[in-house]
């Protein structure tokens, strides 16, 4: 992941009338723990949600300081380390950006991830 315009997007399109409920995920430090860790992880991403119109939804650092903590750890795939980010939502049909950036402007290795929560 790099700064600026280099951020990592991931995108996700919810079809159909009911809403979809989503956690998005921001790793950064766990990928460099385990039996084969990575060098160079981001060590603090921060994750935004948007939606096809431009306008922010939410914005998450540090998931477990989060207004969303309970319903964080009630998904089952709450990160694994409290310097990466998650959001939970409710999304309606349309196209949605996720976007992940270092603190600081830091750059590293990281993953952006969405889990349907309503399967």
């Amino acid at each position: 992941m790099g700064t600026g315009d280099e951020a990592t997007i991931g995108g996700l399109i919810v079809q159909g009338s009911a809403g979809k409920r989503v956690i998005i995920r921001a790793i950064g430090p766990s990928l460099g723990t385990g039996p084969n860790p990575l060098a160079g992880v981001l060590a603090d991403p921060t994750l935004e949600l948007w939606n096809g119109n431009g306008s922010l939804l939410a914005s998450n650092d540090d998931w477990n300081n989060s207004s969303q903590v309970g319903e964080i750890i009630a998904t089952a795939v709450a990160p694994t380390n409290n310097r990466e980010s998650a959001i939970v939502a409710t999304l309606g049909a349309g196209n949605y950006t996720a976007i992940v950036r270092g603190v600081n402007q830091t750059s590293g290795v990281g993953l952006v991830e969405a889990y349907d929560l309503d399967p």
